[in-house]
């Protein structure tokens, strides 16, 4: 067919809106005649199982309407409750009167899954000529529920149950057979019941009802859900109009050249290698992991660099204060420059490559070593070998990822002091130096147990008094006197 035969009229937008979609339910009515609406009723009790996704309405009756059989309503009351309930109150434990005015005032409407699937269906909403469409929740149908009959029925049937048992009758002496059944025989029935489909609408049926608030129509809570139908971001917009070129990069951002990290590793090592991450990737992720990439990947950073990094590679609008207030979450302030946490660089269940050291005692090992950082300009990786009691090819790995060896043979910080940060942010400085002292005896107990240690293996050669008279003398390590003491890095 030609396009002249089959001209386009006009062109609606359509938006997707996903701000319900975890909670937007259909009400259908099956049993609802033309007359008979509720979109104008009082509802007096909303209930619902989360889990289950049920719900639970109760709409309130006008008693003083002259098409209400009143009479004919407090026989209803009366037949559930077997007793005029008006005016009075239940007694402890026992359940509520169905009705508490002792009239049939509200009707029930209990609700069932029409369909258990519901990904294939929406609702839409037309407006200021665009489309905008919002995933559902459940579709449920709500039938009224006649509760008060089943009451009058059990109450009857319990009341003939107790008038044809004569209380006079004298008791017939039966055998009676007693058996004994192991001690896991009732768990193991209640697992399997678990699994079967009486065990499933027994899960429903011990759910409790969670009371609800509803919120008639035209009200301001319900006009401010009904605003969340509509989509927030028209980005989609500019996809109209973009080229075909344009377009297929927009829906394969990667480059095709990059090799997957899994695809060159084999795949027990596959789960000890970080992922790689190119620019095009970096753009669809939150601003929180790519601050969380850059800083591992760049192991330090200054607050500016950090900042234009982003402006040129990732988001030219990127708000400074925004990038302040997420940093602390992945990164630890150390003079003026950024580093990124422990936890960042060596992620949980990761292995070294050289002795299978876990994660764990390598995070410790690097916190001992910022921390050192934030007390001296320079570290001696026997020193730290001694203290973290890593071997030498990890104690070189974790010293790697924020200092390097300097002409003499000493360990420094990758950036010089940013001295200017500290001083525009003297709050941040002192909530960090706030967290060096909470843990900084933690980290002394660490050089006093390797200083302890080397003073015992000295004092063998000497008497009993003289080793003890000098354990308890001995002062604290100090840190200048440990470097000073320390081999030269080779």
């Amino acid at each position: 067919m030609d396009e002249e035969e089959d001209p386009i009229v006009e062109e609606i937008p359509v938006f997707l809106s996903k701000n319900l979609q975890d909670s937007l339910y259909l009400f259908q009515y099956p049993t609802k005649t033309e007359l008979a609406n509720h979109d104008d009723s009082v509802v007096v009790n909303c209930c619902v199982k989360p889990f289950a996704q049920e719900v639970k309405v109760d709409f309130g009756l006008d008693t003083e309407s002259g098409h209400y059989d009143r009479f004919k309503g407090e026989q209803f009351a009366q037949a559930a409750d077997g007793k005029n309930t008006y005016g009075a109150a239940p007694p402890k434990g026992m359940e509520r009167p169905t009705y508490k005015r002792g009239i049939m005032d509200k009707q029930a409407f209990t609700s069932s899954r029409s369909l258990t699937d519901v990904t294939k269906y929406i609702v839409g909403i037309y407006t200021d000529r665009e489309v905008h469409l919002s995933p559902l929740t459940s579709i449920v149908q709500l039938r009224p529920a006649l509760s008060h009959f089943d009451k009058e029925d059990k109450r009857k049937k319990a009341e003939q149950k107790a008038q044809a048992e004569d209380p006079e009758e004298e008791e017939v002496l039966q055998q009676v057979t007693v058996k004994f059944a192991r001690g896991n025989t009732k768990n193991t029935g209640k697992e399997q019941r678990a699994g079967t489909y009486d065990g499933f609408v027994q899960r429903i049926a011990d759910e409790p009802w969670c009371e609800a608030y509803w919120h008639p129509r035209g009200t301001p809570t319900a006009e401010l859900e009904r605003q969340k139908l509509f989509a927030t971001s028209h980005q989609s917009n500019q996809a109209l109009a973009l080229n075909a070129g344009d377009y297929l990069k927009r829906l394969l951002p990667y480059d095709e050249h990059v090799q997957p990290v899994e695809a060159a590793a084999p795949a027990a090592a596959a789960a000890q290698v970080l992922p790689v991450y190119n620019k095009a990737m970096l753009r669809t992720m939150p601003l929180l992991e790519q601050l969380r990439v850059l800083l591992r990947d760049a192991k330090m950073l200054s607050f500016g660099d950090l900042l234009e990094v982003l402006a040129e590679h990732v988001d030219p609008h990127v708000a400074a204060d925004k990038v302040l207030a997420l940093l602390p979450q992945v990164a630890i302030l150390l003079h003026g420059n950024w580093v990124p946490r422990s936890e960042v660089v060596f992620p949980e269940k990761m292995l070294s490559h050289a002795n299978g050291v876990a994660a764990e005692q390598m995070i410790r090992a690097r916190d001992y070593i910022l921390f050192r950082f934030s007390r001296t300009a320079c570290l001696y990786r026997a020193q730290v070998m001694a203290a973290t009691q890593l071997p030498p090819a990890e104690t070189l790995d974790v010293l790697r990822t924020v200092a390097r060896v300097n002409a003499t043979k000493r360990w420094e910080l990758l950036l010089p002091p940013d001295k200017e940060f500290e001083q525009k942010h003297p709050e941040l400085v002192q909530r960090q130096e706030l967290h060096w002292r909470a843990s900084e005896q933690h980290y002394n107990e660490m050089d006093w147990a390797k200083e302890t240690k080397r003073v015992r293996k000295r004092s063998t050669r000497k008497s009993e008094s003289s080793t003890q008279s000098t354990s308890s003398s001995m002062p604290p390590p100090a840190l200048n006197q440990v470097a000073n003491n320390a081999p030269a890095e080779t």
